[in-house]
């Protein structure tokens, strides 16, 4: 299984698994597992490499062998005992017990190294307390983490891929749990699109730097300063010249997010975490008892916030807040900010998420606003769709702040309609995120989308930053020319609304409308997308496409296939993304992010096969697994084969190439077995009513399908008498009978040539020659991206086409032609009325009515 498949393979089962136990608190324990595991791997991992074996493990990797246990504590900054090892909970098999987890707790605990207590300091607690919940006594218990263990142990844990499955998975499961807990996801979370626009304008600003420390005071599961760091790790050579300082005050939260940094393979003496009130008490991070010699100013190249919104707390006077003010005791939004940007650079830089009301509400937070603007501290303001965070549906931005800026000026973003819904949220697109940071890193003016505005127009509109205010990103109101609607036609200022297409194709506005009369034209074409497409502009738009991308397959096989093995993963989807772009940049009209999004769709699944190809070499490409489904067996759900899986390498594949003739006729049976369903119906529907009674007993309750076993029966009856029943009826049933003793021999040859068909895909994959591999890669990866990408010239033709029809459609009907209509009908039912009988009163009513229908 890949790092997708395998995550959400956990995930199901975990959540299976978790009972009545909330998802919140849940994901505590099978995180906390997954965090010892890596631990106890690492340890073993690192020992063996040295050259121990089994036997060496079980009689010294004990607790009184001191030499070992330092050696250990000082390569791992911890120490566990043979006993303790997560591959010995695993061998244990039915001797396992709660207790042995609760006695490695307590061992881990007490052997942590010197240099690293305050990193690993009741790092478990939250597991070893929780553990009763897992049932109700210690039978319960061990069962349940049997099932645990048994679950996690399948990620790998050894570094051969850098961390990225674990660190996958791990993100995985904390974005699940956050899905299902509700308002407390909030507490732990922010989501991964949200943290990549963030970690990407960061990176950028700090990508010419040669070491960088980034700080989180907020940190919840340490995802977002994971992302600032792998997206500042781009442009690093030495990912170990990143310092991460994390603040965290709930304990559970805090142990997840130094879990989070310590198993992306982030070095212990890097991450300098506490767990301690942001607001309260700022940063006193100094060894006990020596603050005087330890404490150091906190000041960073970074900082990213998602603080709680709107949080009570206690005001005070601090030098964080000096120069500014103080935010109100009942919001605390402002006063998380001015932590962030106290401990930031001259030459840094923070971004953080913020509910809407940080832009215009006023009072204290009024001042605090205006100050920041005076001293030119916010560089821009991203306005995010609502209902984008898990728990909460309230307006949210993205606020950047510089010590020192460029330009007094501040960008303003409203990217907040821009998004797609899955489940109850709202979710940002690749497209989406590349847009936002594109449009900041380049302080790009986008209309209904963008633009930069000056101290001096916000001044005028005193200090607020409401982005409505400096952005109207709403939709144009549909208005209605009076003229046209009174007399036909459509308004060429209309007509001109598609400026950019006239501009890109000039002969195609005069082939699809005609002036009528000074101002206004109409639709001179009976099929306007045929005139669109017959176009010679048109045509040579489509063709400087095609001749553009004519040669990006090539380059991306050469690229992603011959040189696989030298792709920087992180990097390469950029830069195939600049190549996509330059090529577009010589056609008119078409949207470079409409091309990242298909890119961006495609390379999630290149780059989990570059990432095994990397870790094991082409030959990973001929590796066929077991397919492992879950089924229920005796009320209980147990995993069992259901055939066969490629590895990289895709059945479907197989089947579209290089056996695509032995897969057709299989196809092609299928199609008839189909065909038949549909022959059932038509050979009843053929009979008349009085034919059907005849046979009404070979049919169903509904008579709208035959009865199987008894047509069988009539075609294999000897005594039948063909004069009892029409011709008809009695051909109608021995034809079916026909059908269905096909169907019968098809359905037969569709299960024997399945399985011969899997069974040779499966030697077939096993033996494929490295060309071949080569070529199937390219068939998975690179066709349909290129099959994808040349619809863009349709999105426009398409677009423009729906266009011009809405246009010509919106002035069909005219006021004088309706008025006619109404007029006509009014006559008919005046001349009705006169036909109609009744009593005395009604007859004079419908009489006044036939006056007001007359006009009298």
């Amino acid at each position: 299984m890949n790092k997708q498949q395998l995550a959400s393979r956990i995930w199901e089962s975990a959540n299976n698994m978790r009972s009545k136990i909330e998802a919140n608190e849940y994901k505590d324990y099978i995180l906390g597992f997954i965090f010892y595991k890596f631990l106890s791997d690492k340890e073993e991992t690192n020992l063996r490499k040295d050259g121990w074996n089994e036997d060496n493990l079980k009689e010294y990797l004990k607790e009184e062998n001191t030499d070992i246990v330092k050696n250990c504590q000082n390569k791992n900054g911890y120490f566990i005992s043979y006993n303790n090892l997560f591959s010995t909970w695993l061998k244990k098999g039915n001797e396992f017990d709660v207790s042995d987890v609760r006695d490695a707790l307590s061992a881990f605990t007490r052997l942590v190294g010197k240099d690293y207590q305050k990193l690993f300091e009741k790092i478990f607690d939250t597991l070893d307390t929780g553990l009763s919940k897992l049932g109700d006594n210690s039978g319960t218990q061990t069962k349940a983490i049997r099932s645990l263990i048994e679950l996690i142990n399948p990620i790998p844990m050894d570094g051969k891929q850098g961390y990225d499955v674990l660190g996958f998975i791990y993100e995985y499961l904390i974005g699940m749990f956050a899905a299902n807990a509700g308002k407390k996801a909030g507490e732990f979370y922010t989501p991964h699109e949200v943290s990549l626009v963030m970690s990407q304008i960061v990176a950028n600003h700090l990508k010419d730097r040669d070491e960088i420390e980034i700080y989180d005071p907020t940190s919840g599961s340490g995802s977002l300063l994971i992302n600032i760091g792998q997206s500042i790790a781009k442009y690093l050579k030495d990912k170990d010249k990143i310092k991460y300082y994390v603040q965290e005050l709930k304990e559970n939260t805090y142990s997840l997010t130094r879990m989070n940094l310590i198993m992306r393979g982030i070095k212990p003496a890097n991450i300098v975490a506490r767990n301690g009130d942001t607001l309260a008490e700022d940063w006193p991070y100094f060894e006990d008892g020596h603050k005087e010699t330890t404490y150091e100013f906190l000041s960073v190249d970074a900082v990213v916030s998602n603080p709680p919104y709107s949080q009570r707390w206690e005001p005070k006077e601090d030098p964080r807040f000096s120069n500014y003010g103080v935010a109100p005791k009942t919001k605390a939004d402002y006063a998380f900010l001015l932590h962030d940007l106290y401990h930031l650079k001259q030459d840094g830089i923070m971004t953080i998420v913020l509910p809407h009301g940080v832009l215009f509400r006023g009072n204290e937070e009024g001042n605090i606003r205006r100050n920041l603007i005076e001293l030119d501290n916010i560089d821009a303001i991203i306005g995010l769709p609502a209902n984008i965070f898990f728990g909460t549906g309230i307006p949210t931005i993205i606020m950047v702040l510089k010590k020192k800026k460029n330009d007094s000026n501040i960008l303003f973003v409203d990217a907040s309609k821009d998004f797609i819904k899955v489940g109850k949220n709202n979710k940002l697109r690749a497209c989406d995120i590349k847009k936002i940071v594109d449009v900041v890193v380049e302080r790009k003016t986008i209309e209904k989308y963008s633009r930069i505005v000056s101290k001096e127009e916000i001044r005028k509109n005193d200090y607020n930053l409401n982005i409505p205010r400096y952005v109207d990103s709403s939709e144009k109101a549909d208005s209605y020319d009076l003229y046209a609607s009174m007399f036909g036609g459509i308004p060429n200022y209309e007509i001109d609304e598609c400026v950019d297409c006239w501009s890109a194709f000039p002969s195609l506005k005069s082939e699809i409308f005609e002036d009528i009369l000074e101002g206004y034209s109409q639709v001179k074409t009976d099929d306007v997308q045929k005139t669109i497409l017959d176009n010679l502009e048109v045509k040579q738009f489509i063709s400087e496409f095609e001749w553009e991308f004519s040669t990006l397959g090539d380059e991306l096989k050469e690229i992603l296939i011959e040189k696989y093995n030298q792709i920087n993963i992180q990097k390469c989807e950029s830069e195939i993304a600049d190549n996509i772009f330059k090529r577009l940049e010589k056609l008119p009209l078409l949207n470079k992010y409409d091309a990242y999004q298909i890119l961006d769709d495609n390379w999630q699944q290149i780059s989990i096969d570059i990432e095994m190809l990397q870790s094991d070499g082409l030959n990973i490409s001929r590796a066929v697994d077991p397919n492992m489904v879950t089924k229920k067996k005796d009320n209980k759900e147990v995993e069992v084969q259901n055939g066969w899986v490629g590895r990289i390498i895709p059945f479907w594949l197989i089947h579209n190439t290089i056996l695509k003739e032995q897969a057709g006729k299989i196809k092609n049976m299928v199609l008839r077995l189909e065909e038949i369903s549909g022959l059932y119906i038509e050979k009843i529907e053929s009979l008349t009513e009085e034919e059907k009674e005849e046979i009404v007993y070979l049919l169903n309750d509904e008579n709208d399908a035959f009865v199987n076993a008894k047509i069988t029966s009539y075609v294999k009856s000897t005594t039948k008498n063909p004069n009892l029943i029409c011709y008809t009826c009695h051909q109608t049933i021995v034809e079916v009978g026909e059908l269905l003793e096909e169907e019968k021999t098809l359905k037969k040859q569709i299960k024997s040539d399945s399985s011969n068909l899997e069974a040779l895909t499966k030697k077939t994959i096993e033996n494929l020659s490295n060309t071949e591999i080569k070529s199937l890669l390219f068939e998975k990866w690179i066709s349909p991206l290129m099959k994808s990408l040349k619809t863009l010239p349709n999105i426009i033709i398409n677009n423009l086409q729906t266009r011009l029809v809405k246009l010509s459609k919106k002035y069909e009907n005219t006021f004088i032609d309706i008025n006619k209509e109404i007029s006509t009908s009014e006559r008919h039912l005046v001349k009705m009325i006169d036909d109609l009988n009744g009593e005395e009163y009604d007859l004079i009513a419908l009489k006044e009515l036939q006056k007001i229908l007359g006009g009298e």
